[in-house]
């Protein structure tokens, strides 16, 4: 990391005692290191122990003179190549979320146009509070980077998601970004993300419970890495990620419509949930329901999208497939991976209980021609990430360049 200058803003968690380790890591890989704190942060860490560490200053006043006279906030705020937050705690974030600009912290990421990554560390209920979870949607959105929270005991003497991840699990996630950085330029990928929704009747449809988190979060992966990226996403509610192409569809056959029109791409991504099946013919007037009656719906098969690109003329160099599975996950993928003809699956568990359709957070297994690899529980802008250094470790050759 030499010659890289990263702004640590430190808030106020009891967490903040382990970002001084992560201080000493990043000068120890050449990192320049300026540091924030907050007010409540100081009852944490101490601003002399962070300045001894990071080898400069440490800022926490909005209104210093010496550095307002600079515009200081502004200079703070740019002169960096990575904002990084740690601990961010559920304050900070919603902070961001509705741009507020009350301290120097939370000014200094309102007035930057640089890329920002967060460390959540916050008590689980918190962290699983919709208002947390909206907040922390609306800046994935946004394009913020969030690593973590991990699982277990908390300070607060409770269990769950919200312990922020350890510094080296930070110092990795800078790493990734740095090495990652614009490393696909010059290369056109593909991600088709969301549901599909089938007509019965211009009221009624069939679909399933896709949020299109994960799509949406790989599409902004890839475009952060600089890659030219078209997403084709079935309807969802989400905001459109930054840098991408976004090409909306209703239907499976619309979707496969638009999928061939974007082709040729180096590699494609199916992480949408493409309904199955379809009326066989949808109704141009509301089917009325009949006193003590019953209806029946006869269904058609939809094309298969995945199959399809991996058998055109115009096959990607790579195609990964995603397989939601309630039940033995490495079998079932083996089996797609092998059915469809795509080079990667991933697999995601979508059991009851395990939260991830409309949820934040995914268990996965990639599956390739030779390997397994299970990762572990991580959100869906961690799980985008991690496939998004995969495709550009393959398309390179094996090595990623910053």
């Amino acid at each position: 990391m030499e010659g890289k200058k990263i702004l640590l803003i430190i808030t106020g968690g009891i967490a903040a005692y382990k970002v001084l380790d992560l201080i000493r890591r990043l000068r120890e890989r050449g990192a320049e290191v300026r540091c924030v704190l907050t007010a409540a942060a100081t009852q944490f860490v101490t601003p002399l122990a962070v300045a001894a560490l990071s080898e400069h200053r440490v800022f926490q006043d909005l209104f210093s003179l010496t550095d307002e006279a600079e515009v200081g906030h502004i200079r703070l705020s740019r002169d960096s190549h990575l904002v990084v937050v740690a601990p961010a705690t559920a304050n900070i974030l919603a902070k961001m979320a509705a741009g507020i600009a009350d301290d120097l912290a939370s000014t200094l990421l309102l007035a930057t146009d640089t890329p920002v990554l967060a460390a959540p560390a916050m008590n689980v209920v918190m962290w699983e509070n919709a208002a947390t979870q909206c907040n922390v949607a609306t800046l994935v959105g946004r394009g913020v980077r969030f690593v973590g929270p991990a699982e277990g005991s908390l300070a607060c003497g409770e269990t769950g998601a919200g312990r922020m991840v350890e510094p080296g699990d930070i110092l990795d996630a800078i790493e990734e970004f740095f090495h990652g950085a614009r490393s696909l330029s010059g290369r056109r990928l593909l991600v088709t993300s969301g549901p599909t929704h089938e007509a019965i009747d211009p009221v009624r449809y069939i679909a399933n419970r896709s949020s299109g988190k994960q799509g949406h979060a790989i599409a902004a992966a890839l475009a952060r890495r600089g890659a030219e990226t078209v997403l084709v996403t079935g309807p969802t509610a989400l905001p459109d990620p930054p840098g991408t192409d976004v090409r909306p569809v209703e239907t499976a056959r619309d979707m496969l419509a638009a999928v061939e029109a974007a082709l040729p791409v180096d590699a494609a991504v199916f992480a949408a949930a493409v309904a199955d099946w379809r009326p066989a013919s949808d109704s141009q007037r509301k089917i009325k329901k009949t006193e003590g009656g019953s209806s029946t719906v006869d269904l058609v098969e939809n094309p298969d999208i995945l199959a399809t690109v991996t058998r055109s003329p115009q096959r990607p160099e790579l195609v990964v497939g995603f397989a939601a599975e309630t039940h033995d996950l490495v079998v079932n993928a083996r089996a797609k991976r092998e059915r469809k003809g795509c080079d990667w699956i991933v697999a995601n568990d979508v059991s009851p209980g395990s939260g991830t359709f409309g949820g934040d957070l995914n268990t996965v297994v990639l599956v390739t021609e030779d390997d397994v690899q299970e990762w572990p529980t991580m959100t869906k802008t961690e799980v985008a990430e991690r496939l998004a250094g995969r495709i550009a470790e393959h398309l390179l050759g094996g090595v990623e360049t910053p």
